[in-house]
């Protein structure tokens, strides 16, 4: 696979310097399809899809989809006929989605799947292969998105994914940008980009180790084997794991209750776990970061907290019958 770097400009708002990958058309999408094919036989036959009635949704026929649902937006990935594969449009479409609800003050929790059964099979080779010009990729990462479009975010708020049957690939990638990963039974996923010669590029190194472990990582990342669900849920990968068909409504029944918390608290831990993850230099600045971040959450939501649980209000309810 031969990398050259190039220059386009794109009128979508998004200002991209771009890499130019040459594949060849006949034999890496073919490849791709024959691979997707003998997985899907190895394990994945009588898959039961459930689909979720958008009767609301935004941009309903286009490659992306969306619906408000309360405090919970829910956007779908709408490329059935090509495994949900991630092509430029889809790209700035769930870039732009994902902005849209990091911005809304009203919104709480995202949910994000993919339509007709499968997550997102990654970048749209066949595309790549076909491309006449440059595919202009930002190579900042501080100042545009990635190939699979929000990969490079750093949400403020929570991000569920519901995946069923493949996520593979980018489609990997975007499944580790979710905090949580809702893994239906007979979903596959893996690095399967490493039998074409594709690089991980939006995150799959960077997320991947912190998530499950070095060692469980470059597993994957240097086989490209398929991973089926109870072993993710095994790794750390998958969060829960439901039967097929079942994803996008246990997603959205835990968004609605992740929705339900006090927000400023939660989003005040949620931030700090990922500061001493991703950005602390030591133990010290990271237990400060919490500390400061955490502090002014006491009078703005853990003393009315506090007066509601000694008041009787929070003990032997709300936390005997959480269902998280």
């Amino acid at each position: 696979m031969a990398l050259t770097l190039g220059r386009r400009s794109f009128d979508n708002g998004f200002r991209r310097v771009i890499h130019h990958t040459c594949l060849n058309s006949v034999n890496g999408q073919r490849l791709y399809n024959t691979v997707l094919k003998e997985e899907r036989n190895s394990g994945n036959s009588g898959k039961v899809i459930t689909e979720f009635p958008f009767l609301n949704s935004r941009g309903t026929g286009g490659t992306v989809v969306s619906e408000r649902r309360g405090a919970v937006m829910v956007i779908g990935i709408n490329r059935p006929e090509a495994r949900n594969a991630v092509n430029q449009e889809t790209a700035q479409r769930l870039t732009e989605e994902l902005t849209a609800f990091d911005q809304d003050n009203s919104l709480n929790v995202a949910v994000l799947y993919g339509v007709g059964g499968n997550f997102c099979a990654g970048f749209d080779l066949k595309e790549l292969a076909q491309s006449s010009g440059s595919l202009k990729l930002e190579q900042d990462v501080r100042r545009g998105p990635g190939p699979m479009g929000p990969s490079r975010m750093r949400l403020s708020k929570p991000l569920i994914a519901a995946v069923g049957g493949y996520a593979v690939a980018g489609g990997l990638e975007l499944a580790l940008l979710a905090d949580l990963r809702v893994v239906e039974e007979s979903s596959i996923m893996g690095v399967f980009c490493r039998r074409f010669g594709v690089p991980l590029i939006d995150g799959g190194t960077v997320r991947l180790p912190q998530l499950i472990g070095l060692s469980r990582a470059l597993d994957l990342i240097l086989t490209g084997r398929p991973v089926k669900a109870q072993e993710a849920l095994t790794f750390g990968l998958a969060n829960r794991v439901v039967p097929d068909g079942q994803a996008l409504q246990v997603a959205l029944e835990l968004a609605e209750q992740v929705s339900a918390f006090p927000q400023l608290c939660l989003r005040a831990d949620r931030n700090s776990a990922y500061h001493a993850v991703f950005d602390s230099s030591s133990f010290t600045q990271a237990m400060q970061y919490e500390f400061d971040h955490g502090l002014p959450v006491i009078p703005a939501e853990a003393v009315t907290g506090a007066t509601k649980f000694s008041s009787g209000a929070g003990r032997g309810g709300t936390f005997s019958k959480s269902k998280l």
